[in-house]
This record gives structure tokens, sequence and C-alpha cells, in this order.
């Protein structure tokens, strides 16, 4: 690896910033690659934590790479967004479709099956209740973007036999259609966002090989009614190199 030039009147964070930019687009650094680490580019470059965590942050916003907790940082194929199950809400309510640009949907399965306990507790129900499964897989033309799964107290099964059925719902996502029906809208949210290496079961949901070794996004989200019952808990997982990017802030 080549070092800092003495010539270049450029900030150290920039320099270095550059010359991971230039490996990415000739190919030289593949998607999928490792950086060095911030501790190993700083000894490397001379230059303090600080500053080469400042160049990695550079090539984040270009949506060169991606930081992964506890794995490193990785360079991606392009900037892909993954979408979280909060954001395909509100575009149901506006377009009657969860897609994004580019997407589709398929593999949509449903049933009713006792509640695993972490869904239990994200539900408010005792463990083995029964409860509403509904999933599919979202798809663009590189492949899968995220497997979906949507978590649903079962008792709406009786009043919406479709949330238990193999088949995309028609006229919106099922908060859409429990609105409709019931009168009981989703008026809070609680989301949370992190990553981990996937483990045999996301393999399998993703469609990926059993031996992949790959850091996935995992986007959850509790929805609310006004009584503070919870209506729904999503779970996507975010195929490897699918990347999130929000945008907050502003002037009133």
């Amino acid at each position: 690896m080549p070092g800092p030039s003495r010539a270049d009147n450029r900030p150290p964070y920039s320099r270095i910033a550059s010359h991971y930019r230039d490996l990415i687009r000739s190919g030289d650094l593949a998607p999928g690659d490792l950086l060095p680490s911030i501790k190993a580019l700083a000894t490397h470059w001379n230059v303090s934590t600080a500053t080469a965590d400042r160049a990695m942050k550079l090539l984040r916003d270009e949506q060169l790479v991606q930081g992964i907790p506890g794995v490193g940082t990785e360079v991606l194929e392009r900037a892909i967004a993954l979408t979280s199950g909060s954001e395909r809400h509100d575009r149901s309510g506006k377009t009657q479709s969860s897609w994004g640009d580019g997407e589709t949907s398929s593999g949509h399965t449903a049933g009713i099956v006792p509640a695993p306990t972490d869904v239990a507790l994200a539900l408010g129900v005792v463990p083995g209740d029964d409860v509403i499964r509904r999933s599919r897989v979202y798809r663009d033309s590189r492949g899968i973007v995220a497997h979906s799964t949507s978590w649903i107290p079962g008792n709406f099964a009786q009043i919406l036999p479709e949330l238990a059925q193999d088949k995309r719902l028609k006229g919106g996502l099922s908060l859409d259609l429990i609105a409709r029906v019931t009168g009981r809208q989703a008026v809070r949210r609680e989301t949370e966002e992190g990553a981990r290496i996937a483990t045999p079961q996301d393999l399998e949901l993703l469609e990926l090989e059993g031996n992949t070794v790959a850091a996935i996004l995992v986007l959850t989200a509790r929805f609310l009614d006004a009584d503070d019952e919870v209506l729904e808990y999503g779970v996507d997982l975010g195929a490897p190199g699918r990347t999130r990017r929000t945008t907050s802030g502003g002037r009133a």
C-alpha cells in the first residue's frame, strides 16, 4: 500500500479518502472487500484516529463504503437504499403499494403460528399465543432487497381472514386494512435499526448459500394505536450490501 505523498497539499483525511476512492473505482477494491481498521489506517498514514475516521466518513457519505459494527468498513457495489417498515407503511398510505422504485415483491406467505418469545414480547401477548405471520421478499434488478415479516395479533384473523392467507393483500398493507375495517389506526411507531452477522435462518430467508458470512441490516418497527395497543410488529432483513440513508433537520 502506498504511503502519503508529502507533495500533496490536500488535508490528510482528503488524501486518504482519495486513495481508497481510486482503488474502489479502479476495481482494485471489490464490493465486499474490507478496508483497514481505523487504527491501522491511522498508523499507516501517520495521522490521528479521528482523521482516519473522517476519511472513512467521507467515503460513507459518498456511498462507496459502509461501516458495519463489529466487522469494519466494507466496499459497496453501489448505493442501494433499504426502506424500513415504517417508510413502506407511509408509502402505502399514499400509493397503496409498499414497493420502492424498481421493486417488486414475491413469495407472499401467511398463516397463524404460535408466537415466538421475542415476537410475543413485541406484541404484548403470551409466548405460544396464536399470531398472524405474513412474509414477503422485496426485489429489484440486483436481486433481493429485503425479507420482510409482519407479526399481527391473532384476533385480527377473525375480522380480516385475508391477513392469514397466502397472497398479496389488495388495497394496501395489513395496517391499512385494519384501519379501514376496525377504525383502529397506527398513531405511534417505535423503530430500531441494527446490524448483525447473518444467522443460518437469515441466509435461508435471503436465499443465500448456507456458508455465506455477511453482515445484514435489521430494521424493526412496532405500530401502536391510540390506546397503546400493538397492531403490528415488523421485521425487515436487508440483504448484504444494502444501505440505509436518513435525512433530518433543516430550517423551519
